[in-house]
C-alpha cells in the first residue's frame, strides 16, 4: 500500500509540472495570437488593393507574360507546404501534411512530377524520415514570418518558375497552408498561384455597363514585370501571415485542453492516492485489533 501511495505521489507532482508547462504555453500563445491576427488585418489591403490591378492588368491587356501562361515544355510541379517550426499545437502540422500528400497524389496521378517545397521543421523532418528529396526548406520563423522570409521563398519558387526545363523548371506552383478564420476554426487550403489565376476581376454591374478603359504608363508589359512578382510575394506573405495566427490559434486551444486534462489526472491521482491512504489505515488498525485480540485470549 505505502508503494502505491509513493508511486500517485510521484505521478501527481509529474502531472503538476506538466500542468505549468502546459498553461505557460497556453498563456504565450494568447499574447501572442493577438499580435498574429493584427499583421493579418493589416496585410489584407495591400494584399486586395495589389490583387486588383494585376486583375485589371490582366483582363484589359493581351499582354503575354510568362507567369500567366501555362507551360507545356515541363511536367514538374512545384509544392510548398507551410507547417510550423514546434509541436503542441494539436494536428495543425498533420492536417496540412495530409492535406499535401492528397495534393501530391492527385498531381502523380495526372502524370505530374512534384517537387517539393517546406517551411517549418515538421514538414522538414516529415519528409526527411521517409527519404522523399526537398527542392527547397526553410525554418526558425514558423509562427513569426517575415517579409524578407516571404520574398526569399517567392524568389526561390519564381527561380523555379523561370528556369528552363534542364534546369528543373516547374509548370506549376501549388501552395497548401492553414487559412484562418477565427479562434475556433482553421482549414487547410490549397491554392495554385502559378500560372497566375487572378480571384478577383473587374466585372460590369450590369450588362449595360461600359467596362473602363485602361491606359498604362509605362507598357503593359513593363507593368506585369514589375507587378507580378511582386504580387506572388504578397499572396507568399500573407499565406505565412494566415499560417502563423492558425498555428498560434491551434497551440493556445491545444495546451488549454492539455491543461484540463492534466488537472483530471491529478484529481484522479489524488482520489487513488487517498483511497490507497485509507486502505493502508484500515490494515494496519486490523492489524492492532487482531493483535489485541490474540494477547487477550
Amino acid at each position: 500500500m505505502a508503494g502505491s501511495q509513493r508511486v500517485y505521489r510521484q505521478r501527481i507532482r509529474s502531472t503538476q509540472s506538466l500542468k505549468k508547462i502546459f498553461r505557460a504555453m497556453e498563456l504565450i500563445a494568447a499574447s501572442r495570437i493577438g499580435r498574429a491576427r493584427e499583421r493579418v488585418t493589416a496585410a489584407t489591403p495591400y494584399s486586395r488593393a495589389i490583387t486588383r490591378a494585376v486583375s485589371a492588368l490582366a483582363t484589359h491587356s493581351n499582354v503575354q507574360h510568362p507567369l500567366l501562361n501555362e507551360r507545356t515544355d515541363t511536367n514538374r510541379v512545384a509544392v510548398l507546404v507551410v507547417t510550423s517550426d514546434r509541436g503542441m499545437a494539436g494536428a495543425y502540422s498533420a492536417s496540412v501534411i495530409r492535406e499535401t500528400e492528397r495534393v501530391v497524389e492527385r498531381l502523380e496521378a495526372a502524370g505530374k512530377e512534384v517537387a517539393l517545397y517546406a517551411t517549418g521543421r515538421r514538414a522538414v523532418s516529415y519528409y526527411t524520415f521517409r527519404g522523399r528529396q526537398l527542392a527547397g526548406s526553410w525554418v526558425g520563423s514558423s509562427d513569426a514570418p517575415t517579409a524578407e522570409i516571404a520574398d526569399e521563398i517567392a524568389n526561390a519558387l519564381l527561380g523555379a518558375f523561370d528556369a528552363e526545363h534542364d534546369e528543373g523548371g516547374v509548370g506549376e506552383l501549388h501552395v497548401v497552408y492553414t487559412q484562418f478564420v477565427n479562434m475556433v476554426t482553421q482549414r487547410p487550403r490549397v491554392i495554385r498561384m502559378l500560372p497566375l489565376e487572378v480571384v478577383e476581376g473587374v466585372e460590369a454591374a450590369g450588362t449595360n455597363d461600359v467596362l473602363p478603359l485602361y491606359d498604362f504608363e509605362p507598357s503593359p508589359e513593363e507593368v506585369l514585370d514589375a507587378l507580378l512578382p511582386r504580387y506572388v510575394r504578397s499572396r507568399i506573405y500573407s499565406c505565412l501571415l494566415q499560417a502563423a495566427a492558425s498555428e498560434l490559434a491551434s497551440r493556445q486551444r491545444a495546451m488549454h485542453t492539455a491543461t484540463e486534462n492534466a488537472e483530471d489526472l491529478i484529481r484522479m491521482y489524488t482520489r487513488l492516492a487517498n483511497q490507497a491512504r485509507q486502505a493502508e489505515i484500515t490494515q494496519e488498525i486490523s492489524e492492532i485489533v487482531s493483535g489485541a485480540d490474540a494477547l487477550a485470549s
